[in-house]
C-alpha cells in the first residue's frame, strides 16, 4: 500500500507517518508512506494508492482528487490525526481501497 500525506507543510504529516510505518512494521502491513505540503502534492501524486489529508486542508478533497487523475483522498479525522491513532487510519484507507475492487 502506497500512501502520499498531504498537510499545509508537510510536518504534522511527517511526525503521523512515523506512527503509520512503526504500526504496519509490527502489524506486518507492506507499506510505503511519503509526507509533503500542500505546495507539492501535485508533483508526486502518481503512483500512490491513496492520498491521506491533514484535517487543516480537508476543504481541499476534492480539488486535490480531481488534480491527481481522481485517486481516492480521505480527510483523516481531526482526533486520529492528533493521536496518531495509525491503527484506525490504516483500516480507513484498507476499507476505502476494498471497496475500488469491489
Amino acid at each position: 500500500m502506497k500512501i502520499l500525506l498531504v498537510c499545509s507543510a508537510g510536518m504534522s504529516t511527517d511526525i503521523l507517518r512515523g506512527e503509520l510505518i512503526k504500526y504496519a512494521k509490527k502489524e506486518q502491513i507492506p507499506l510505503e508512506v511519503k509526507a509533503v505540503g500542500v505546495h507539492a502534492y501535485r508533483e508526486c501524486c502518481t503512483g500512490y494508492d491513496v492520498i491521506l489529508l491533514g484535517p487543516q486542508i480537508a476543504y481541499r478533497r476534492e480539488k486535490i482528487a480531481a488534480e491527481c487523475g481522481n485517486l481516492p483522498v480521505l480527510a483523516i479525522a481531526p482526533g486520529d490525526y492528533a493521536a496518531g491513532n495509525a491503527a484506525h487510519i490504516l483500516e480507513q484507507v484498507e476499507t476505502t481501497l476494498r471497496g475500488l475492487d469491489e
